[in-house]
């Protein structure tokens, strides 16, 4: 039987061990409500799951009517990696 673990619900994202945000399937959910909040936790997870890296570009992807952030990152060792965020409940509110 698997387990699964989820932040509390007053944490900005929502995570479980298969969620890892390098597919759309494994996004990282954003739990804020409006835009500027929703970008600064999406920085937030990177710097927290990612130090040191560097961001090189942020797009906006549709997939089954959910938008998503794909943010291209270079981590310190030269590894690129995109990192997918469901932004569904922000996106578009300010």
């Amino acid at each position: 039987m698997a387990h699964s673990c989820s932040t509390p619900k007053s944490s900005s994202t929502t995570t479980n061990s298969k969620q890892d945000g390098l597919s759309l399937e494994t996004a990282i959910v954003i739990n804020e409500k409006h835009e500027t909040t929703g970008v600064r936790a999406e920085y937030k997870w990177l710097n927290d799951h990612y130090p040191g890296y560097i961001s090189e570009r942020q797009a906006l992807e549709w997939n089954d009517k959910i938008p998503y952030d794909v943010i291209s990152i270079k981590l310190p060792d030269e590894k690129k990696l995109d990192v997918y965020f469901n932004i569904s409940k922000f996106y578009g509110k300010f």
